[in-house]
């Protein structure tokens, strides 16, 4: 077995040929340590245990060397049980992913959710080959898995949204039991800390952008908005006399408050005159209303057409919705802010790879530094878990402790 294994590394045009003797190497090393046959998968944890047992002896380079032997003997392994593929028919593939389609939609899932979940399905078909629908199995899921970490060594976060979006066909298209565990080959997680902009760069980005992207972009620094919450705000979701916006269905299908800088507030009110010219010239043109979350188009039918539920950032013309086929006006589209951001960092010879991301990493950052407790960063930010607002402490210039480099005494 390791024999045609190597002969498969050698194959692989992506290794370095002095390499695959040192996979191989580690492979045999792994099975004799735990006294197998190297014909047999092993499982997540005995590779474990098996690093774990490394980390006394060996450096970390070699660690992660045989951490991608193992990962790719195993994915080898996989490949080599898998049952013969049944021919798939010309049109069933695209039967499946309409009816995917379909029950996304019933579920009302995000746009943007759709269409990852359809890439990755299409992904998944070529993966298969010729492999009809009705001939999916559990073991097809895995080792597409791990053919990403294996062969494509996507981050963890991708191959998770991969692992849902099969998930979700197997249950909800296909029904097919997903109760297994799922034994593939996981990427590695990396840890990475955020981008952040300091006080003074965030200025001199402001400072080479102007108009309706400077305005959303000092929005986004100053509540901590994702891009697509910008885009998405209403015109009610604004409330600048008691200083709060309201961010309706963000991350996670959750409503949260954040703070509206007062700065903003007389810049904010002079924009939303000019969309209120937009909307009067809509409604005088009998255009259909702007798109409504969940049912409530059905539920209230002209509340489209009602100020409080205009874009606060609409576009300047109006487009089909790719889902309903009405011409009606939208908000504008996100590449308008990435392009002027993208423009502005570079005009301001910011050599940090900042991105609209970057502000909402700002945000927290600095409001960390200046002394904001952690659970009230966590709940403007709509942080579910804790964890996940504690990295922005390893980017503050002062942590929690208050410690400063004996250097700096």
């Amino acid at each position: 077995m390791l024999s045609d294994f190597q002969r498969a590394l050698d194959a692989d045009k992506s290794l370095n040929p002095k390499h695959v003797p040192y996979l191989v190497r580690w492979v045999r090393d792994c099975y004799k340590f735990f006294r197998k046959a190297p014909a047999e998968r092993l499982s997540l944890e005995q590779i474990q245990i098996y690093l774990s047992h490394l980390k006394s002896t060996r450096e970390d380079w070699q660690i992660k060397q045989a951490e991608q032997a193992l990962r790719r003997f195993d994915f080898f392994l996989s490949a080599k049980s898998a049952p013969l593929p049944v021919v798939a028919d010309c049109n069933a593939w695209d039967q499946i992913l309409a009816q995917t389609r379909d029950v996304l939609r019933v579920k009302q899932l995000a746009l943007n959710t759709e269409k990852s979940y359809l890439a990755w399905i299409r992904q998944f078909q070529r993966f298969l080959g010729a492999k009809s629908p009705q001939g999916i199995c559990f073991d097809d899921m895995r080792r597409f898995l791990s053919y990403l970490a294996v062969e494509r060594e996507v981050s963890a976060s991708t191959q998770n949204q991969a692992l849902n979006a099969i998930l979700f066909l197997f249950r909800n298209v296909l029904d097919i039991d997903t109760d297994e565990t799922i034994d593939a080959v996981r990427a590695p997680k990396r840890r990475r800390l955020p981008v952040v902009l300091s006080s003074k760069e965030i200025q001199q980005v402001f400072a080479a952008m102007d108009g309706t992207p400077l305005l959303m972009a000092m929005l986004t620094y100053g509540c901590g908005l994702r891009l697509n919450e910008c885009l998405n705000l209403r015109v009610k979701d604004l409330d600048m006399e008691r200083g709060l916006v309201i961010v309706r269905s963000g991350k996670g299908d959750k409503d949260r408050r954040t703070v509206f800088p007062a700065r903003l507030r007389d810049d904010l009110a002079a924009h939303l005159l000019e969309v209120r010219t937009l909307f009067d010239n809509d409604r005088n043109q009998d255009m259909n209303g702007v798109f409504l979350p969940k049912a409530l188009e059905r539920k209230y039918v002209n509340a489209g057409k009602e100020w409080g539920w205009f874009w606060v950032f609409p576009a300047r013309g109006v487009s089909t919705d790719p889902r309903s086929g009405i011409i009606r006006r939208h908000h504008q589209h996100p590449s308008l802010l990435q392009r002027a951001f993208r423009d502005a960092i570079r005009s301001a010879a910011i050599a940090k790879p900042a991105t609209i991301h970057t502000l909402r990493h700002s945000f927290a950052t600095h409001l960390l530094e200046g002394g904001t407790d952690i659970r009230t960063i966590q709940d403007l930010l709509g942080h579910a878990d804790l964890r996940t607002t504690m990295i922005y402490t390893h980017v503050a210039e002062k942590n929690t402790l208050g410690a400063i480099s004996p250097l700096d005494r």
